[in-house]
């Protein structure tokens, strides 16, 4: 692989791992091993962030059986900088492909976002934010510059999320993001029926959190949140922006290319139960 192109990937694997954390882990060998109850494959899997010392089927091993002990499948997150070798060895041992994901990239000067934003800010706000980005068709976007527990509590709600270990971690998950973030929601009688995170690092801003209630697809309102995030996070200085989307997602996909997101790097999970 180009050096410039893996040191670019690099770096987009440091942001992304910043965005995210997980509810607990551990540092192993130079593997990052992240547990979170199999909220998120991201956050339940084994990423190599280091240099290894001990032989990899041992290390193999001890993540299985650490991930045997939390009661979740073992996950190991594949992306172009690990050696081909290793995904081949997984695959031998059991391990299937799952979770195929498709990063995204665009720079904030060339993006095309939902026309007609109008941002209004509340008196005395100090953060730089407006409270809400309004659009045409009394479209508008409420935006704040924290998590708040009812947003979380919004998004548990659009993403199906009802288990009750999850219900009690996740807000802890998304509350230790330690970077700056832009908080975006759509309500429809006092509901909020869309929502979306930015989180700001370095000059990136990563857009998370897209979803929208099915009984209000169609009516732009991801486009309109992914604007609002775009807009603020180019007045909160970033100048590029990144995504990551499954594979298969047709719709995202198209929402995000019409927005000027082109893909940049694929990565995948290996997961086996145990």
């Amino acid at each position: 692989m180009d050096l410039q192109l893996a040191s670019e990937i690099r770096y987009m694997e440091e942001i992304s791992l910043n965005a995210w954390p997980s509810h607990k882990s551990e540092l192993y060998d130079g593997w990052l091993i992240r547990y979170s109850h199999n909220y998120t494959y991201r956050t339940n899997s084994v990423e190599q962030v280091g240099a290894s010392s001990i032989p990899i089927p041992q290390k193999v091993e001890f993540c299985e059986n650490a991930y045997r002990h939390h009661k979740t499948p073992a996950n190991f997150k594949i992306n172009p900088l690990i050696d081909p070798s290793f995904d081949r060895m997984l695959a031998e041992r059991g391990y299937e492909m799952r979770h195929i994901t498709e990063v995204m990239t665009a720079d904030l000067d060339k993006v095309h976002l939902l026309e007609g934003a109008v941002e209004e800010f509340e008196f005395g706000n100090r953060l730089g934010l407006p409270s809400s980005v309004r659009y045409s068709d009394d479209l508008v976007v409420l935006v704040q510059p924290r998590i708040t527990d009812e947003w979380i509590a919004g998004v548990l709600h659009l993403n199906g999320t009802c288990d009750p270990a999850l219900r009690r971690i996740v807000p802890a998950m998304y509350k230790a993001i330690p970077k700056k973030t832009i908080v975006c929601s759509i309500e429809v009688d006092g509901r909020m029926v869309a929502s979306g995170l930015g989180i700001c690092d370095r000059e990136f801003i990563g857009i998370y959190a897209i979803y929208v209630s099915p009984a209000c697809r169609r009516r732009k309102y991801a486009r309109a949140i992914c604007s609002a995030l775009l807009l603020e996070g180019s007045h909160q200085g970033a100048s590029r922006a990144y995504l990551q989307v499954v594979k298969g997602n047709a719709n995202a996909r198209r929402l995000y290319m019409d927005l000027g997101f082109e893909d940049f790097y694929t990565y995948w999970f290996r997961s086996k139960e145990v």
